[in-house]
């Protein structure tokens, strides 16, 4: 349906993850496999359901995933 690399939306969100990476980078070891873990699993997941949905066959599908990549967001702010 879409090639989602040419998608601004996935590519600023590429570029949002690359930044969580870098600041969580300077987190306490402590927090690797809690806190950090969780911030960066959420990153990923925003770009990552962008481009999953990009593969679907309807917009209806491709919607589902957007919504999805907007849930991961609301938690990466939270």
């Amino acid at each position: 349906m879409y090639n989602y690399k040419e998608l601004i939306v996935w590519q600023k969100s590429m570029v949002l993850v690359e930044k969580v990476y870098t600041l969580t980078a300077s987190f306490p070891p402590e927090e690797k496999f809690g806190f950090t873990s969780q911030i960066r699993r959420c990153a990923v997941s925003i770009p990552s359901n962008i481009a999953e949905g990009t593969g679907r066959k309807s917009k209806k599908a491709f919607r589902s995933f957007l919504e999805i990549s907007n849930g991961s967001m609301n938690e990466l702010k939270t």
